[in-house]
C-alpha cells in the first residue's frame, strides 16, 4: 500500500512522518497487519539489523510512593499487594545485576520509587553504579529515580552513569488526568537535565490508559524532539489496587500496530518492548520482535515476567541475536552525537543527532520508569498458561497479572 511504501522510504532516510500517516498507522485493519509489521522491520533492519538488545531491571527501594500515578502499583493509596522495601545495598544491588548480565543483558536498570531522590540517595546509587561496573565489565547503567534537581544528572554521570530513563507516558492534553502530583512539564524537564549533562535520554510512553489514537501520536512525535535514544514501550498491567485496574484496552494487534508507529517515527532509536509485553502481545511477541530492537529479560519491578530461557529461546526461534557487549546499539550518527554530547556535557547537535533533528520535526515525577513497564509499578505480567476465562466489562484479568516475589529485595532467585 502507498501509505507503508512512503513510510519506510522516510524512516530509512530518518524523515518525519506527517501526523496523517502516523494516525494512518494506527487505523489499519487486521488485514494489513501483517503488511505493517514487516514495513517496520525494514526500517528496523536498517538501523539496528536482525540485533535484539537485552535489559535488565533492578528494583533499588520499592513501594510506599507519595506519588499518584494511576497507572503504578506503587503510587500513594495503592492497595496493591506488592514488595515493599528501602534501598538495597550497593553489593546487593551488584549481585542482582550480575543475574540479569549472566542471561545476557547489556543494559542494569537501577530503579527507585518516589518523588525524586535526595542528594544522599544519588550518592547512594553513584555506589551502585560504581559496585556494578566493578563486578560486571562493559556493562551499561541506566538510571531511574524520579525527577531531577540541578546538578543531579550531572553526579549520576560522573559516577559512571550511563542513561537515565524519565518516561513522557501519556500525551500533554491528558497528563492531568494520570497524575496531579507533579505535571508533564516537570517530566520534559528532567529528560532535558539528563540529556543536557551528557546521559544518553531514555523516555517513553505506556499504552493502554484510556487514551485516544492522537494522544499516541503527540507523545511519540514529543519524544521525537526530545531526541529520546531509547523509547520503551509500555502496555499497562492493570493492577488490581489501582485506579486503572478495570482498563484491559488492548489486543495484540493493537500494541504490534503502536509499535510500528512509534518505529516509523523514531526510525533510529532504540524501541524496547517494556512492561506487559507478556499480558497483551502474549503468543505474537515474536512479532513484535521485527519491530522493536530491545527487551527486558526476566521479571520486572513489581510483576512476573517471561522466563528469562524463554525470551532467549523467543529471539532465536524468530531469527534473530542477542546484541553483544561489544557491539554500539545505536546507528553510528547517533551514536558520535552521544559520544559528543559525553565529551561536552551537553546534548550534543539535535540536527546531527537524527531522531531529534528539529529541522526534520516541523509539525512536529515519581520513580516511574515506564521501560520497567509503566511507571514505578505496573510493569509485565505473566500470562496464564491456558486460556483466559470469559469476562464482563468490570472484571480485573488477576488472572493474567502474577506479582513480583522473587529477585531484588527478597531471598528468591531472580527470574533471569
Amino acid at each position: 500500500m502507498d501509505l507503508l511504501n512512503t513510510l519506510v522510504e522516510k524512516g530509512l532516510r530518518r524523515e518525519l512522518p506527517t501526523r496523517e500517516e502516523a494516525l494512518a498507522v494506527l487505523a489499519t485493519s487486521d488485514d494489513e497487519l501483517l503488511d505493517v509489521v514487516a514495513a517496520a522491520g525494514k526500517v528496523r533492519r536498517q538501523w539496528f539489523g536482525r540485533r535484539v538488545k537485552l535489559n535488565y531491571l533492578v528494583n533499588l527501594k520499592s513501594g510506599l510512593c507519595p506519588e499518584d500515578c494511576s497507572y503504578c502499583s506503587q503510587r500513594l493509596g495503592s492497595k496493591a499487594e506488592i514488595l515493599k522495601y528501602t534501598w538495597l545495598k550497593p553489593d546487593e544491588a551488584s549481585q542482582a545485576a550480575a543475574a540479569g548480565v549472566a542471561g545476557g543483558a547489556k543494559r542494569v536498570c537501577l530503579v527507585a520509587s518516589g518523588r525524586g531522590p535526595t542528594d544522599r540517595d544519588v550518592e547512594r546509587v553513584g555506589k551502585t553504579i560504581e559496585a556494578i561496573k566493578e563486578q560486571n565489565e562493559g556493562v551499561e547503567v541506566c538510571a531511574c529515580l524520579g525527577l531531577l534537581s540541578d546538578g543531579q544528572a550531572e553526579r549520576l554521570r560522573e559516577a559512571g552513569a550511563d542513561a537515565y530513563n524519565h518516561n513522557l507516558n501519556t500525551s500533554e492534553a491528558t497528563y492531568g488526568g494520570i497524575t496531579k502530583t507533579h505535571t508533564y512539564a516537570d517530566r520534559v524537564d528532567t529528560v532535558q537535565k539528563a540529556h543536557a549533562a551528557g546521559l544518553s535520554a531514555c523516555s517513553g510512553l505506556i499504552a493502554g490508559m484510556g487514551e485516544t489514537d492522537e494522544d499516541l501520536v503527540d507523545v511519540v512525535y514529543a519524544l521525537r524532539e526530545l531526541d529520546s535514544d531509547s523509547v520503551p514501550v509500555n502496555f499497562l498491567i492493570p493492577f488490581e489496587g489501582t485506579p486503572l485496574a478495570k482498563e484491559w484496552n488492548l489486543t495484540p494487534q493493537r500494541c504490534l500496530r503502536i509499535l510500528a508507529m512509534v518505529r516509523f517515527v523514531c526510525p533510529d532509536v532504540e524501541v524496547r518492548i517494556a512492561g506487559g509485553r507478556e499480558v497483551h502481545l502474549r503468543t505474537m511477541q515474536p512479532l513484535a520482535l521485527h519491530i522493536a530492537n530491545s527487551i527486558f529479560l526476566g521479571d520486572y519491578l513489581t510483576s512476573e515476567g517471561q522466563a528469562g530461557q524463554a525470551d532467549l529461546d523467543m529471539i532465536a526461534d524468530a531469527g534473530f541475536e542477542v546484541e553483544g557487549a561489544g557491539t554500539t546499539t545505536l546507528p553510528k550518527h547517533r551514536a558520535d552525537a552521544l559520544a559528543a554530547a559525553g565529551a561536552t556535557g551537553g546534548c550534543g547537535s539535535k540536527a546531527s543527532a537524527g531522531c531529534g533533528s528539529s529541522a526534520e520535526a516541523e509539525g512536529a515525577g515519581c520513580g516511574s520508569h515506564a521501560e520497567d513497564g509503566g511507571g514505578c509499578g505496573p510493569c509485565g505480567g505473566h500470562a496464564a498458561p491456558s486460556a483466559a476465562p470469559a469476562r464482563t466489562a468490570d472484571e480485573a484479568r488477576t488472572d493474567l497479572v502474577a506479582v513480583r516475589r522473587r529477585g531484588a529485595g527478597t531471598d528468591l532467585a531472580p527470574n533471569a
